[in-house]
């Protein structure tokens, strides 16, 4: 391995250090990913020893995503800046150093705040990890990097919970943040010979916009939460109306912007703004499912939690199988007719799962789910692929925010919609709430394929 070297040609890294670079992004990603579902487990383990009640625990969780999710397109404005790579490397540190906080809590107040910035050390890696892999792979070969993302972001979702069990088998919950600390380190030491330098933007940071951005997007999730979770109506209101009254300044601001943070002028182009529209319909589809299924397997038909788990597991992993199967199609034919296939076939499995027979086999639940993957992993890494390719190579920081953006607001809107199915439709909440993911599905089909008549037709 090799320090950069700004001869190399731009199109792409060479074959073993590419290989490198991607073990190196795919490391940091999995890591956030681990840390973004392993802390579920812990909560009632630190319900107990901080002695708090459940709902404060969960803020363990809700605070680490609400990081993420506020600073993803000011750092990724940063990386046009700076450097992709310094952006990275500089959130490996930060979540590293947060992840060793937070093993040293001793308080509940201590670790949230830990998680705050082990969230915002995630939103480094996550803002330009799409932006790398544009400057890793020759654009020839985009899609194959694309799929491997997805491979690794599904695994990570699949092994989480059973990461997490075996950790508390042996330890203790410090042990569920300790053991990113090593890793972290080797990441580092790969990402300073492998990671490429890319180009850098000549404007300065809009500090303006990145408050103004953190108040749109903080206002929006929790007003979003609080509507689907049973909150204060007139708070959530209020949140929203603030959130409204945010966004279009901040949307004003940019508009006369050369590179804006909020990505306005990546937004009129039909193909990037139908990309992130089929994003976010797709995630809230799969989030609405990943948390309806779970209250099916469990209340309905009274199956154990491992049972569950088990059964929850065909999704994610044919995702990861599929994934760069079809990373590597996008790249020789159509992501659009890819993507909207992909969709058709999972909104026919979200179908097959809301017409359940009362006493289903397992057989005829595992097939349903891996339905779903298969649908799911044919559609994102093209997605990916398109909502990258699309951009100029100068705003691939502000491509990568978005389409990391798009995936937590499906996935935040998901959650929160099958909250809200399931206090409106008591006896009825779990088919119903399938079928809305089913809905939202379609979506991102139509749209998908009404991206590709707009590449064919030869719109950007």
């Amino acid at each position: 391995m090799r320090i950069y070297d700004p001869t190399l040609p731009a199109d792409g890294l060479d074959g073993q250090r590419r290989l490198w670079a991607i073990v190196t992004i795919a490391l940091g990603l999995m890591m956030a990913v681990l840390d973004g579902s392993i802390a579920n487990l812990a909560l009632p383990t630190l319900s107990t020893e901080f002695d708090v009640s459940p709902a404060a625990s969960i803020w363990v969780v809700n605070a680490y995503q609400l990081a993420i999710t506020v600073s993803l397109l000011p750092l990724a404005a940063l990386g046009e800046i700076v450097g992709y790579r310094r952006v990275y490397q500089v959130g490996m540190v930060l979540f590293t150093l947060a992840s060793l906080a937070c093993s040293l809590s001793d308080s509940l107040s201590g670790l949230t705040m830990a998680r705050v910035a082990q969230g915002f050390g995630a939103a480094g890696m996550m803002s330009v990890n799409s932006a790398l892999v544009r400057f890793i792979y020759p654009r020839r070969m985009l899609g194959r990097g694309f799929g491997l993302n997805v491979m690794v972001g599904s695994t990570s979702s699949a092994l989480g919970p059973s990461i997490a069990a075996a950790i508390l088998a042996v330890g203790g919950w410090q042990w569920l943040f300790a053991v990113n600390v090593p890793i972290g380190v080797v990441v580092l030491i790969l990402g300073a010979f492998t990671l490429p330098a890319t180009p850098r933007a000549g404007h300065k940071f809009d500090l303006g916009s990145a408050v103004l951005n953190a108040i749109t997007f903080g206002l929006l999730i929790t007003s979003i939460d609080s509507f689907g979770h049973g909150g204060d109506r007139l708070i959530a209101a209020l949140e929203i109306l603030g959130a409204a009254v945010a966004g279009w300044f901040l949307a004003r601001r940019q508009v006369a912007r050369t590179n804006p943070l909020l990505p306005v002028d990546l937004m009129r182009r039909p193909v990037f703004a139908l990309s992130v529209a089929a994003a976010t319909f797709s995630f809230c589809a799969q989030s609405m499912a990943f948390v309806t299924l779970p209250f099916y397997l469990e209340r309905t038909l009274g199956l154990s939690r491992g049972e569950t788990g088990l059964l929850m597991t065909p999704w994610p992993v044919t995702v990861a199988l599929v994934a760069p199967f079809s990373g590597r199609l996008s790249d020789r034919y159509s992501p659009g007719v890819i993507g909207g296939l992909g969709q058709a076939l999972m909104v026919c499995g979200l179908a097959a799962l809301a017409l359940l027979p009362d006493s289903p086999s397992l057989w005829n639940i595992g097939w349903r789910m891996s339905l779903c993957g298969v649908g799911f992993g044919l559609f994102n890494a093209p997605n990916n692929r398109t909502m990258i390719a699309s951009a100029p190579p100068s705003r691939s920081g502000g491509a990568s925010g978005m389409q990391a953006t798009s995936r937590l607001m499906g996935q935040t809107t998901g959650t929160a919609l099958v909250a809200l199915v399931f206090g409106m439709f008591a006896t009825s909440g779990i088919p119903t709430s399938l079928a809305m993911a089913a809905c939202f599905s379609a979506l991102a089909a139509v749209v998908s394929v009404l991206r590709s008549a707009r590449s064919s037709a030869g719109y950007g």
